[in-house]
């Protein structure tokens, strides 16, 4: 069981790299009234933070029971 966690880690590190090293190109990406330049591997990167830390939100509420 210890080998196939390595492996799926390697597997997935691997994939997170070569899709990091295809995604170099600057994009430009407009937010309410400001327009932003970056690499478009930062904006997959932030968007999926920001999809991460939502879900952990959501769920925390979720979780919650209502007080008595």
């Amino acid at each position: 069981m210890k080998n196939i966690k390595i492996i799926l880690i390697t597997v997935v590190l691997s994939l997170a790299v070569v899709v990091a090293l295809q995604n170099t190109q600057q994009v430009e990406t407009k937010f309410l009234f400001t327009s932003i330049t970056m690499p478009r591997v930062l904006l997959l990167l932030a968007t999926l933070a920001i999809g991460f830390f939502i879900g952990i939100i959501t769920a925390g509420l979720l979780r919650r029971k209502p007080g008595k």
